[in-house]
């Protein structure tokens, strides 16, 4: 069966709350009793001594004495009488409920001088009384006792009535805590509920859900780490999101780009094989099955490339490299290149600045991105620039260039992501891979790389590599 925690939290306030009341009636009432007891005892044992003390040697004396205080002891409900020393009543101030007849064991007691105290005695009297029984010693020797008795029906009457109040008491804090109870425990109920529906909600996938969060309790805890996971949820499901689309778009362009020197090769062998290429024309045939060749592997270098460098299992064999033999190297190697687009390559390089690096991969860098600058850049300059910014290296590659649109400037980084059609007909980096295992390098080194761009106003690559540690 179905027990909501709603109903669970009331019980449980509840049953706390009556156990605690009830104990503490107990208690109260025991205490109360013992209290109003112990005070009328205390009472009778005063009035006791007080006659005892005020009796005299003469009888007509003695006489006036107890019928005063039994007028002023009636007034209270309390009733005395006197005993000789043989136990016979000599004095009663009325009642019968006054004639206890005493017991051997208790006579006994007050002859060696012992007071006697009964809270509740039913046995001997009609009604229940408390008494105390007090011996009577003059000159040293004893002459009797003095018995006072007091109806108990009074003293229960006050533990009646204490007894109705705190019933009273124990009911309003009951209601109070109903009350109380009920609205706290709907208060977390529906915290929780929301709680529930948002787990619903992200179960169905929907990462965007929020709920209300605080540190005053654990619910609110909870909700702030549900929060934190749904967040982390959410970043993760955009990340495999777009994985999933980075993964298709590869699958795309991989296949676009096999697809054209894979027809030309097959295109060359079919004609080679059916004898549709003529002889003079076979030597072109096979250099354009050649080149298409070299560029597929190609593509699958600059693949393998990419994933070994972004899963780490390339390792830099740094050491500190002049960068201005470096970048005059990097000019020499490019400026045939450079030169069938009437492009001059300049040099501005400190003789003092020094890159701590690994050559052979900082070669794959510059070159990458000089190669890149020569592709969109028509009869104008690039400038190879490197010098010391305080303990850190920076080499600028700008150039005058077409440049990029605005809305390209971040994406040139992406997997085969190209800012224009033109840069199909790059013979160098022509897949689009060229500038990410760039940045993936320039990771690796531990450096930095940034580019500044403008629409027809050319391009500027800075790139800083931190000192050896």
């Amino acid at each position: 069966m179905k027990f909501r925690y709603l109903y669970q939290l009331i019980a449980s306030h509840i049953g706390v709350l009556l156990i605690a009341f009830l104990i503490l009636t107990l208690l109260f009432a025991h205490f109360a009793e013992q209290l109003i007891y112990e005070d009328k005892t205390d009472e009778l044992v005063s009035y006791g001594r007080n006659l005892m003390g005020d009796l005299s040697e003469e009888p007509g004396q003695t006489r006036r004495t107890l019928g005063e205080y039994g007028r002023v002891l009636e007034g209270r409900d309390i009733q005395f009488s006197l005993f000789d020393s043989d136990s016979a009543v000599i004095y009663s101030s009325g009642r019968p409920a006054s004639l206890i007849k005493l017991r051997q064991e208790e006579w006994d007691k007050i002859r060696s001088g012992q007071a006697i105290i009964v809270n509740q005695e039913f046995e001997r009297s009609d009604v229940g009384v408390t008494f105390t029984l007090l011996p009577y010693i003059r000159g040293g020797q004893f002459t009797g006792g003095v018995l006072l008795t007091s109806p108990i029906s009074g003293s229960r009457e006050i533990i009646s009535e204490l007894n109705r109040y705190l019933l009273w008491a124990m009911l309003a804090a009951l209601a109070a805590s109903l009350l109380l109870g009920w609205g706290l425990s709907a208060f977390h109920v529906k915290r929780l509920k929301r709680l529930r529906d948002a787990a619903s909600r992200v179960a169905s996938g929907d990462y965007s859900v929020r709920v209300p969060a605080s540190k005053v309790d654990e619910i609110g805890e909870l909700s702030e780490d549900f929060n934190g996971m749904a967040e982390q949820l959410e970043e993760s499901m955009d990340e495999i999101d777009r994985l999933e689309n980075r993964r298709r778009q590869f699958i795309a362009d991989v296949s676009h780009e096999m697809r054209t020197p894979l027809t030309t090769i097959r295109g060359t062998l079919d004609g080679l094989r059916d004898g549709m290429i003529q002889e003079k024309e076979r030597e072109r045939a096979l250099a354009l099955a050649g080149k298409e060749t070299r560029r597929l592997i190609r593509l699958v270098n600059e693949n393998l490339d990419y994933e070994k460098i972004r899963s780490g299992q390339i390792s830099l064999e740094k050491t500190e490299i002049p960068l201005d033999d470096f970048l005059s190297m990097i000019a020499e190697q490019l400026e045939p290149l450079a030169d069938e687009k009437g492009t001059a390559i300049r040099l501005e390089a400190d003789s003092s600045a020094l890159v701590f690096a690994d050559y052979d991969r900082l070669t794959q860098i510059l070159i990458n991105i000089t190669k890149n600058s020569i592709q969109f850049t028509r009869d104008g300059t690039i400038t190879l620039r490197g010098y010391m910014d305080g303990e850190t290296a920076v080499i600028v590659i700008a150039d005058t260039g077409e440049g990029i649109e605005p809305e390209d400037v971040e994406r040139i980084w992406e997997r085969f992501y190209r800012a224009g059609v033109s840069r199909t007909s790059n013979p160098f980096g022509e897949f689009g891979l060229g500038l990410s295992i760039v940045r993936q390098l320039v990771k690796l080194h531990g450096g930095t790389i940034r580019v500044e761009s403008e629409k027809d106003a050319g391009t500027l690559f800075i790139l800083r590599f931190p000192p050896k540690e």
